[in-house]
């Protein structure tokens, strides 16, 4: 594959995608979760209520018997009683969107109380792509739970690989509306017009923001080639982080204590993951198995998770990074998985498939993936918010 036709299949984000195959089914009973019963009046807090509690991973909605009741009145204020606790809430809001979003508040709190400190994610968003046509692609945010879909990007043209900023606010992608790949930032919320992030010469692609939110990782091609820098975002300043003549670099992302990097690099004439040590500038690789390796993700417990091909179908893998590719597991069972991003959790991850995205349980005795949304559309490249 040659260097122009590796940047533009990573910017583009695979887009056209391999061909549909039947649907996953991963034969695990699940894990054990929390039953809870759900007594509050239907309506958009209970539909979301009970959405965001089967999809946090640890809990299982039940009737009578259960560990855990939820009762009370939607826009007054709710209460969980059980295993020992009781944890009561307000729940004001305006309107349908406002109720959602107060059970949301209501059901990270529940993970965090019944858990014993685990943390849930219910709301942190979810930015991702709508691909129209051959050259249109728009950015679009909801919630993990699949509710409450905006569209970000107005643009008429391919907007690919959105990257939250640490703020949760600030989205990073690449655009394409200046007819060559650029960084564009956005506020997910305030519905700005997109702003350059700087004036590059050639393509500039695969925007990452560091956790201190100081510094970007991204792949510019202004001296003839895709190589690796990294960016102070206040004063503009580059480093180059990479010097590969004969190969492109792709998808960066960073440890979650700043100082690595995992990028896509095809430098082997196939795509593998290689992780660069920020300060010495040294790279190593990461993956050996699979013929094609791409699309990492970097979570604050310091495991990654990417895309494995292997057999002409592509599997998401997770290995915490400490013990090697050696100790990797395949999270799903083969398909055209492309593109996972870690919740705010470090346990689930949301990656699309065949159309459409799917939440993904990387827990062992995990259920089967669940599609957020049913809409149509040609939706990909999705990237959780922390």
């Amino acid at each position: 594959m040659s260097n122009k036709a590796f940047l533009l299949s990573i910017a583009l984000c695979a887009a056209v995608g391999a061909a549909p195959v039947p649907n996953a089914v991963v034969e695990k009973a699940g894990a054990e979760r929390i039953t809870v019963s759900v007594a509050t009046p239907p309506g958009a807090y209970t539909s979301s209520l009970k959405r965001n509690l089967q999809i946090s991973g640890w809990f299982t909605l039940a009737g009578e018997g259960a560990a855990i009741k939820v009762s009370g009145t939607p826009g007054v204020s709710v209460t969980a009683t059980g295993r020992g606790k009781t944890i009561t809430a307000t729940t004001a809001f305006q309107d349908d969107r406002g109720a959602r979003m107060a059970a949301r508040r209501f059901v990270d709190t529940m993970v965090k109380e019944f858990s014993d400190g685990g943390r849930g994610f219910a709301t942190t968003r979810l930015a991702f792509v709508n691909r129209k046509g051959p050259d249109n692609a728009e950015l679009y945010t909801c919630y993990p739970d699949g509710y409450d879909i905006r569209q970000i990007t107005s643009d008429g043209c391919a907007a690919v690989g959105p990257r939250w900023a640490p703020d949760g606010e600030t989205i990073y992608y690449t655009s394409f509306i200046h007819k060559f790949g650029n960084v564009f930032r956005i506020n997910a919320s305030a519905g700005q017009r997109p702003v350059p992030l700087a004036p590059f010469k050639g393509t500039a692609t695969g925007a990452a923001i560091a956790p201190d939110g100081n510094r970007c990782a991204i792949v510019l091609s202004y001296e003839g080639n895709p190589e690796l820098y990294v960016m102070d975002i206040a004063s503009r300043r580059i480093k180059r982080m990479t010097n590969t003549p004969a190969a492109a670099e792709a998808s960066p992302c960073w440890s979650p204590d700043g100082t690595r990097i995992a990028y896509v690099s095809d430098q082997s004439r196939h795509p593998q993951v290689y992780i660069l040590d920020v300060a010495s500038r040294r790279s190593v690789r990461f993956t050996n198995k699979g013929s094609e390796n791409t699309n990492p993700d970097w979570n604050a417990d310091g495991k990654l998770v990417w895309a494995s091909k292997r057999q002409g179908q592509t599997v998401l893998m997770v290995a915490d990074v400490a013990a090697g590719e050696g100790a990797a597991r395949a999270v799903t069972t083969p398909g055209s998985w492309e593109h996972p991003s870690w919740a705010a959790n470090g346990r689930h991850v949301v990656a699309s498939r065949d159309k459409a995205l799917f939440l993904v349980d990387t827990d062992p005795d995990a259920d089967k993936p669940v599609q957020l949304f049913h809409n149509k559309g040609n939706w990909m490249n999705p990237a959780l918010s922390r």
